[in-house]
């Protein structure tokens, strides 16, 4: 009688057991996404997010869950965008689309991970202590668009043969990303005595206005600065570019894919999958202060042929020689 009794309790026991085993399965992990523009913007860029995080073991759904918030370029949503992440007490928040979703984050928490992917030199922009020791919660991937500007120019220039006596510098002053580019390209247009005219633009009208001004001051080239709001209205600035005939050099690799007549910056798909990457190392139990911000060490030189026809423009055979792509 007791061996029975001994058996059924050994039973009972056993019929419990997976369910003790699930209520033990630690929860996943739920990490946040702060995007200053929308999904429908790059889309490339959220798939090598998660390519970087798939490198490391996590896929969204199976065993992470990623909460998104997208500003849609209302930059003014972002600090509650972020406050709500925080109330969700995810285990990290991503920020992405510029510098703005980056402070809004860092100023809506000192203690969740922050792993950013902005234009800006982040020390100036007040959210690391310094490039190899970020300190505090926040890390990420900086492209330092300042210091592409003033590439951009020179070979904006050269692809001008010098002849642009007017250049246009396309800029929105609004951000941090766009002030921090002003100083440079205006030193190397001094420099170089290369007249150039400041247009300032933060909405859509704006960007209208300022090609009305290019034309009005007889700007012969445009130089479109590094932001993610112009990445936003790059259809519309393609297509004014084109109707006016300006030739233009724009910030990335889409730009020039998209019509643009050539784009020089680094790889921000790479720098997308590097974020994944950081996310993943958090996750397994690292901390931001000790993850060093990560800079580009490539850049691509992308030529569109086409517009460039189209423009009446011939490509010098040096400029070509030097592209990591050109668009036929």
């Amino acid at each position: 009688m007791i061996r029975r009794r001994a058996f059924i309790t050994l039973l009972g026991g056993a019929a419990a057991w997976p369910v003790a085993a699930a209520a033990q399965q630690p929860a996943m992990p739920e990490t946040g996404y702060l995007n200053a523009s929308s999904p429908t913007i790059n889309p490339e860029f959220l798939v090598a997010f998660h390519k970087g995080l798939a490198e490391n073991g996590y896929v969204d759904g199976q065993n992470l869950k990623i909460e998104y918030r997208w500003a849609r370029d209302e930059y003014h949503r972002l600090p509650e965008l972020a406050a709500d992440l925080v109330r969700r007490q995810v285990a990290a928040i991503v920020s992405t689309g510029g510098p703005a979703a980056a402070i809004a984050a860092k100023a809506a928490t000192t203690t969740i991970p922050i792993v950013f992917t902005s234009g800006a030199d982040p020390v100036r922009a007040g959210l690391v202590a310094s490039l190899s020791q970020p300190g505090g919660n926040v890390t990420g991937m900086s492209l330092f668009y300042a210091q592409r500007g003033v590439k951009r120019l020179a070979l904006l220039r050269e692809l001008l043969m010098s002849k642009a006596d007017v250049v246009a510098f396309l800029v929105n002053t609004t951000t941090v990303e766009g002030t921090s580019q002003l100083p440079d390209v205006l030193a190397a247009a001094h420099a170089a005595g290369q007249q150039i005219i400041v247009l300032n633009a933060s909405t859509e009208e704006d960007i209208n206005s300022a090609f009305t001004q290019l034309v009005e001051q007889r700007a012969k080239a445009l130089l479109v600065g590094s932001e993610p709001f112009f990445t936003f209205r790059r259809a519309q600035i393609i297509a004014l570019a084109r109707h006016h005939a300006i030739p233009t050099m724009y910030q990335g690799k889409g730009d020039a894919e998209a019509g643009g007549l050539m784009s020089y910056g680094a790889s921000i798909t790479d720098m997308y999958r590097q974020a994944g990457v950081y996310v993943s190392r958090i996750l397994k139990g690292a901390r931001p202060a000790e993850l060093p911000v990560q800079q580009p060490t490539k850049f691509e030189l992308v030529i569109n042929l086409k517009t460039a026809k189209s423009l009446g423009l011939e490509v010098p055979p040096t400029l070509l020689a030097l592209a990591d792509e050109v668009i036929e």
